[in-house]
Parts: structure tokens; sequence; C-alpha cells
């Protein structure tokens, strides 16, 4: 038997305006640690405002990683962020620091969990015929036939999540077999190293509501604001709203706002409401895995709690 004790990393996970930046930080004040960002939207240059990205000065503070790697034309995949969180990991620890992987990313933290499943390549053609239905039926449409074909996978995907919705069919048309049963038959891989996972949850989902309100008002009111932030991308002239990065929660209302899509008590409100989607699908996820350790983030000592469970890991 093998009893070699596996080097420790630390996941702080939650959703978004839970303070895991802020857990991570103080966390790092008190050890040696460097940050793996777990986050989409982290990676693009120029999306700074929107995407709360850590400020330059805790930066300078603490080693962060995977932060403005991108032009904001560019896509990421689980895949690429799944070697480079390996890669850096090892790294990390060869430095004798703590690696802290933090954001709310959660089908990143589940291809670095769990690996990456062998599912089949996309196939073009396939692509342009479900992209024919999606024009002439529409997204809802097509939702409502995976829902026949594959139940599971269609109740975890919003029916305008057009780029889901068309690789869970394409999945299906490719394999005989819905994604969800694909998904449950791939083997869990084993990490190189512990990790020990937080999950940062409120007690009270309308608190963390309020947060989300008042987060996505700052980022409004902030001079340069969001919106300031969104027209300096648009002014580039090579971006568009069907790129990964313009699809982020709140660059889409404002850029939609900047279109001349409805007035900015509206595109306020969508981004509001959308924000407070995206907490509910990240709670969603974190619900499903099992040894994660849950902490209230609406408690005034979340990140101490989180200190003393990686002090007592680390002896």
């Amino acid at each position: 038997m093998n009893t070699k004790v596996k080097p420790l990393a630390v996941a702080i996970m939650g959703p978004t305006a839970s303070g895991k930046t802020a857990a991570a930080l103080h966390i790092a004040r008190h050890l040696p640690c460097e940050i793996i960002s777990v986050d989409s939207a982290l990676v693009y240059r120029g999306m700074d405002i929107g995407s709360a990205k850590p400020s330059l000065e805790e930066r300078a503070a603490v080693p962060h990683h995977l932060i403005d790697i991108l032009d904001p034309t560019e896509s990421y995949s689980v895949m690429q962020f799944r070697e480079d969180a390996l890669r850096l990991v090892t790294e990390i620890q060869a430095r004798g620091n703590l690696p802290l992987l933090v954001g709310g990313t959660m089908l990143y933290f589940k291809g670095l969990r769990d690996g990456l499943d062998a599912l089949p390549q996309a196939d073009p053609a396939l692509r342009a015929e479900l992209d024919a239905e999606i024009a002439l039926h529409g997204a809802p449409a097509l939702h409502a036939r995976l829902a026949t074909l594959d139940p599971v996978t269609a109740a975890r995907l919003k029916p305008n999540d057009t780029q889901r919705l068309q690789r869970a069919m394409e999945i299906i048309a490719l394999t005989g077999q819905p994604m969800s049963a694909l998904l449950a038959k791939a083997a869990k891989v084993e990490l190189p190293f512990d990790l020990l996972s937080f999950a940062l949850e409120p007690s009270d989902r309308s608190v963390l509501h309020q947060r989300i309100t008042d987060r996505f008002d700052q980022m409004l009111n902030a001079r340069p604001g969001l919106l300031e932030e969104v027209k300096t991308l648009r002014a580039r002239g090579d971006l568009h709203t069907g790129l990964p990065s313009m699809r982020c929660v709140g660059y889409r209302q404002a850029w939609d706002y900047l279109d001349g899509e409805g007035d900015l008590a509206a595109m306020r409100e969508k981004g509001i409401i959308a924000t407070r989607q995206l907490a509910k699908r990240q709670l969603t996820w974190l619900r499903s895995m099992d040894d994660r350790i849950s902490v209230n983030c609406l408690a005034p000592d979340a990140a101490g709690k989180i200190l003393e469970h990686v002090k007592a890991k680390l002896g």
C-alpha cells in the first residue's frame, strides 16, 4: 500500500460576492501562499471592473496566477485550465508555498477534481445543423427537445444557453447516448495533491442578494465604471457578443444597453438578476460536492475559520 503523504492544496469556492478573494488574502497574510484564479472572466485582459478582478495592490501583495493571460478575442477551455492548474500547483509547492485555488467557475473546479470526460470532438457539420435549427425554431425549442432525450442535462441548462444546448445535442447525435449517462460513467482521476476544499455559502440567501446588488451598483458608479469599460472594449472593433468573454455576466447586459436595448435602470436590473442567477447555479454546483467544508460566508470570522482548518491540516 502506498502511504506516501501528498502535498496540500486548498480550494476556496463560492458564489459571486461571497468573499473568496478576501478569505484568500487573509490566509496569505498568515501562511506562505500563491493564488491560482479559478475564474473564467479573470483570464481576460481589459476586463477588470465587471469581473471584480483583484486590484494591482492585492496582486502585488500575494502572487496571483491565471489572471490577464488572454485577449478577450480568445477562448479558454476547461482542458486548458486543468493543464495550467496542475502545472502551477506543482510549481508553487516546489517553491515551498501553499497553492490556493480561488474562484467561482465551478466547471473549472469539476474539471480539475474529476478529470476530463472522454466526450467526442465537436462536429462542424452537425453544429451548422443545430445553428439552423436554433435560427428557425429558437433555443427554447432545442431545450425542450433535449429534455425528452436527456432530462438530467436539460434540467441544469438554461433554455437560452445555446452553446451548451448545442453540445449536449451534438453528443447525443454522435454517440447515441445522453451526455449525463456518459459523464456518470467517467472514471474519477486521482490528483497528485491533497485538495482541501472550502465552500463559502450564505446562511441567508437574501443577504447575498443584497451584496450582489451593492457590488453591481459599485461597478456602475465607479469612475471609470462598467459602462466605460465596455465602451472601451466595443471601440476596439473586433469584439462581439458571440465571444465567451463578452457573454460574461455584466458585460453582456452592458453591451446590449450600449446597443440601445432599454434604459439604464433596465440594464441595471438585468445585470443584477443575471448575477443572482449565476450565484444560484454556483450554489447548486457546490451542494453536489460532498467533500467540501461549508463555511458561512456571512459570518464575520469566515476567513478565520478556513485558516484554522488549513493550519490544522498542515499540522
